[in-house]
C-alpha cells in the first residue's frame, strides 16, 4: 500500500499554534512557550506516542518511540500484520509485510535523513539555530479551514520540512506537564493519539534491527 509507505517515511512531528507574529522567531518562541517553555522542553528526553489512523478505510495502530537524538522506532499494526520503521545514529531499517516484504531492508539515504530529523523529541524548532537549522516564515495558509503560519525549515543535513502553526490544534498536557498535539492531520488522514508518555525508560536495542 503506497499510501501507508508514504505515511511512514514522511511521518514528522509536532503541529503548532497559530499566532499573528511577524517573524519566524516570534512564531517559534510563542509556540515553544505554549508547549511548556524552554526549560521544560529541555528536560524532555524520551517520548512514546500511541494512537490510530484510518488510511483508505483501513484502521492502523501506531506507536512511535523516540529517545532524544539517539533513535526512533515506529510500530504499525495494519491488516493483521506487524510493521516497523526504525533508525539509530548509524543506520535505519524498514519492515513492511503489509506491502509484501518478507524481510527488513536498510533505508536508502533519503529515508534515513528523514528519520534522523525525527529523533529530536524536543522539537526541530527548539534551539534550531544551535542545531544548524535555518527557518523562514513564508506567509500564511488555510489548513483544514483555519489560518496558519507557514514556516519552512532546512536542516543541517540538507533535508527540509514545512510547519503549519495553527491555533486550533488539539493540544493537551500529559501527566508529566508537557504539552502535545493529540491529533495531527496530514495528506493521508488524521492521527489521533490516545496516550503520550514522556521520559519513559527505553531499551535502546529497539533502535537496531
Amino acid at each position: 500500500m503506497k499510501t501507508i509507505k508514504t505515511l511512514i517515511i514522511s511521518f514528522l512531528a509536532l503541529s503548532g499554534l497559530q499566532l499573528s507574529a511577524q517573524t519566524a522567531d516570534e512564531v517559534i518562541n510563542k509556540n515553544i512557550d505554549a508547549m511548556g517553555g524552554k526549560e521544560k522542553l529541555a528536560t524532555l528526553k524520551s517520548v512514546k506516542m500511541s494512537g490510530t489512523m484510518s488510511v483508505q478505510g483501513t484502521d492502523i495502530s501506531l506507536t512511535l518511540t523516540k529517545v532524544h537524538l539517539t533513535g526512533m522506532r515506529m510500530d504499525i499494526e495494519a491488516m493483521g500484520t506487524s510493521n516497523y520503521q526504525l533508525a539509530n545514529n548509524a543506520k535505519g531499517w524498514i519492515f513492511m509485510p503489509v506491502m509484501g516484504m518478507d524481510s527488513p531492508k536498510e533505508m536508502d539515504a533519503d529515508q534515513y535523513k528523514t528519520s534522523i530529523n525525527q529523533m529530536d523529541v524536543q522539537g526541530n524548532l527548539f534551539n534550531y539555530k544551535e542545531k544548524g537549522t535555518t527557518v523562514e516564515l513564508v506567509g500564511k495558509e488555510m489548513v483544514d479551514g483555519s489560518e496558519a503560519n507557514k514556516i519552512k525549515t532546512t536542516f543541517k543535513n540538507g533535508e527540509s520540512a514545512t510547519y503549519f502553526i495553527d491555533t486550533k490544534t488539539n493540544r493537551k498536557q500529559n501527566a508529566d506537564g508537557y504539552w502535545f498535539a493529540y491529533s495531527m492531520t496530514n495528506s493521508q488522514g488524521t492521527i489521533i493519539y490516545d496516550k503520550i508518555e514522556t521520559n519513559v525508560p527505553v531499551d535502546e536495542k529497539i533502535f537496531s534491527n
